[in-house]
């Protein structure tokens, strides 16, 4: 029994190691156990003692099995069928982007703070135009070229208005990836993290400063024609780039701004373009708000 344990253990070792016998058991456990330390000593020894051409041979043995290991490993990388789980990652279509959701308070505060500054040099421009005209300067002033005027029949134009963009802007997301991507991103940044009431906020305080600059008082100055409705709605649309927004929204901006300048221009009142935006933001929060509760739910 203590052979084929020894066999085991010293596997490798040379001839002389199947020569070795164990001691005859003795009485004595002393002169037992000092034999047996020496056997084991010897058998060490007697394994440790390989042939130069053993050892190249067990060498070529470990280069051998290494290479196949890694030649293994580097088809386990490039077997089709990892390949195929690269090319059935989902497409555009199904994916999502990847944007920061901005806090509850950022967005509260930076709405408040860009729209109060904007409402003020709105605000500052028509005061100013209003003088340099009055004192008999070539400026057009912008209080009496767009006022704040408002009749009964601009609640139709207003509504006519919302409902063109909204509908619009419907189609678009459908057939217009892109447009839809930069909806998404810009959506999903500013409104994620908002409650219901903060709609009305974001969608108004917006709607009323913006058309308070660029309707109520860039427009004037350069033309109530279509060269300044044009040329304020294509400014309109280029700030409104960046944050996961494209060229696409861009563009659906532009033509957005020049819709509510064509507006201002037709019912010579800023409250119209100003309460075109706002219901247009409105609906379209509450209608991605909806959207994506349903995505959530799905």
């Amino acid at each position: 029994m203590g052979f084929i344990a020894l066999q085991s253990w010293s596997r490798g070792a040379s001839t002389s190691l199947h020569l070795l016998r164990p001691r005859p058991v003795v009485s004595n456990p002393k002169l037992y156990d000092a034999p047996a330390v020496q056997f084991k000593f010897d058998v060490r020894a007697s394994s440790s003692r390989k042939s130069p051409k053993k050892l190249r041979r067990e060498s070529q043995q470990g280069k051998d099995i290494t290479t196949r290991t890694v030649t293994e490993k580097e088809e386990v990388v490039s077997s089709p069928k990892f390949e195929e789980a690269q090319v059935d990652t989902p497409t555009s279509k199904d994916s999502t982007v990847d944007v920061v959701v901005a806090p509850r308070d950022k967005v509260l505060q930076a709405c408040t703070v860009t729209s109060g500054l904007m409402s003020a040099l709105g605000l500052i421009i028509r005061k100013a135009s209003h003088v340099a005209s009055a004192e008999g300067l070539p400026v057009h002033d912008c209080s009496s070229d767009i006022p704040f005027g408002f009749e009964t029949w601009h609640l139709g134009l207003v509504a006519g208005i919302v409902v063109f963009l909204s509908s619009s802007r419907f189609l678009l997301l459908k057939s217009w990836p892109d447009f839809a991507d930069s909806s998404e991103a810009a959506n999903r940044q500013i409104l994620t993290s908002l409650e219901p009431l903060d709609y009305l906020v974001v969608a108004m305080l917006p709607g009323i400063s913006e058309e308070m600059l660029f309707r109520g008082a860039l427009m004037p100055l350069i033309g109530t024609n279509w060269n300044g409705i044009v040329a304020v709605g294509l400014i309109f649309g280029l700030l409104h780039l960046g944050s996961g927004r494209k060229y696409s929204f861009a563009i659906w901006a532009s033509i957005v701004g020049i819709v509510y300048g064509y507006a201002a221009v037709l019912s010579s009142s800023l409250i119209v373009p100003m309460a075109s935006h706002a219901l247009n933001n409105l609906v379209g929060g509450l209608l991605w708000r909806h959207s994506s509760k349903i995505k959530s739910l799905e």
